[in-house]
C-alpha cells in the first residue's frame, strides 16, 4: 500500500461523490496502490450511506462511521489507527482541498525524506473578517509558541511517514497542531508545500468563533505540555517553593519584629503582612501538590482519546 488517503467528514453528502471520483482519477493516473478510508463524525444528512455506495463501487474505499458527533481530531484518531499505506495523506471533504497535489506530496515524504508536509493556503478563498485574519492570527502565535517555522497549522492537506500517525496520539481539539505533536515526538524533518486552495462548492463551513477561542486555549495547552508535560514538578514544584519561601520569609519578619523590635505594637493578626505571608504559604503549598500529584498522573496516564465507532466498511 503507498498512500491511505484519510478524510473526516460532518455533513458533506453533496461532496463526496465529486471528491471521490476526483481521487480515484488522480490515483489511477499514477498507477498508485491506495485506500481511501472515510471517517464519518456522525453526520445527520446521509453522508454514511454515500460512503456505502462509494465503498460497493470502489474497493479502496473503507469507512468508519461514530456513533455521533466526537470532533475532527478523534476521526483523525481512528483515521491513523486503520491506515496501512507508506504515506498518509489527510484532507477535507469539503472540495476546498485540491487532490492534485497528492502526487507531489508523495514525491517529497518518499524521496525527499520528510517525516511531514504541510500544506500551505497562500491564496485563500474564505471571508476575511471570519477566518483569514483569524487565521494569521492563530499561525503567527502557534509559530512563536511550537518553534515550528509553518505558515498554515490548520491547513487539512498534509502528508505524513505512516510512522509518524502511528506514533502520536490526537486527542481533544489538537488537530491542529499534529505537526508539533510530531515534533515533540521526535519526527523533525517537517516542511511545507504551498497548495491550491479552492471555494467551497456545498454547504455551509464548519469555523465559527468558537474554534478559534479554542485554538489559541488548545496552543496554550499544547506549549505547557511541550515544556513541562513529563515533568510538571519542574513548575509548580518551583512556584510554589517560591511562593513558600515569600509567605515563610513574611512570617519570619513579622516574628522577629513581634519579639524584638516591636513587642507591644499590634497584634500580628491585624497586620496586612500576616495574611500575605498565610496566603502565600497556602499558595505555595497547593501548587507544590499540584505538581507532585501532576507527576503522579504523568506516570500512570492513559490516553483520553474516546469514541465509539457504529459501523465500519473494510477496515
Amino acid at each position: 500500500m503507498q498512500i491511505s488517503i484519510v478524510i473526516p467528514l460532518l455533513n458533506e453528502k453533496e461532496s463526496l461523490k465529486e471528491l471521490h471520483d476526483w481521487i480515484a482519477k488522480v490515483m489511477q493516473s499514477n498507477h498508485f496502490v491506495y485506500e481511501i478510508i472515510f471517517i464519518d463524525d456522525g453526520s445527520i444528512d446521509g453522508s454514511w450511506q454515500t460512503i456505502q455506495e462509494l465503498s460497493s463501487s470502489n474497493s479502496n474505499v473503507k469507512g468508519i462511521r461514530f456513533l455521533k458527533n466526537f470532533g475532527k481530531s478523534q476521526a483523525l484518531h481512528a483515521g491513523f489507527k486503520a491506515t496501512q499505506g507508506e504515506v498518509v495523506i489527510t484532507m477535507d471533504a469539503d472540495l476546498q482541498d485540491n487532490p492534485e497535489e497528492i502526487p507531489e506530496l508523495y514525491t517529497l515524504i518518499k524521496e525527499d525524506g520528510n517525516h511531514i508536509v504541510s500544506g500551505w493556503k497562500k491564496k485563500r478563498y474564505d471571508s476575511i473578517i471570519t477566518k483569514n485574519i483569524p487565521s494569521k492570527l492563530f499561525n503567527w502565535a502557534a509559530r512563536k509558541t511550537s518553534g515550528l517555522k509553518l505558515h498554515d497549522f490548520n491547513c487539512g492537506l498534509k502528508a505524513y511517514r505512516n510512522e509518524v500517525v502511528k506514533s502520536i496520539e490526537v486527542s481533544g481539539d489538537m488537530h491542529r497542531y499534529i505537526p508539533v505533536l510530531a515534533k515533540n515526538a521526535g519526527f523533525s524533518n517537517i516542511t511545507e508545500k504551498v497548495v491550491q486552495h479552492q471555494a467551497r462548492k456545498y454547504g455551509n463551513t464548519k469555523f465559527g468563533a468558537e474554534r478559534f477561542i479554542n485554538g489559541f486555549l488548545d496552543l496554550i495547552t499544547i506549549w505547557f505540555v511541550s515544556k513541562f508535560g513529563r515533568q510538571p514538578m519542574h513548575l509548580f514544584g518551583a512556584l510554589g517553593v517560591l511562593m513558600f519561601i515569600v509567605g515563610f520569609g513574611f512570617s519570619i519578619y513579622l516574628g522577629v519584629d513581634k519579639l524584638f523590635l516591636n513587642p507591644t505594637g499590634r497584634l500580628i493578626t491585624e497586620r496586612p503582612q500576616f495574611y500575605i505571608a498565610l496566603t502565600a504559604m497556602i499558595i505555595g503549598t497547593q501548587m507544590f501538590l499540584a505538581g507532585f500529584l501532576g507527576e503522579i498522573i504523568v506516570r500512570s496516564r492513559k490516553s483520553d482519546t474516546r469514541y465509539t465507532i457504529s459501523d465500519k466498511i473494510n477496515v
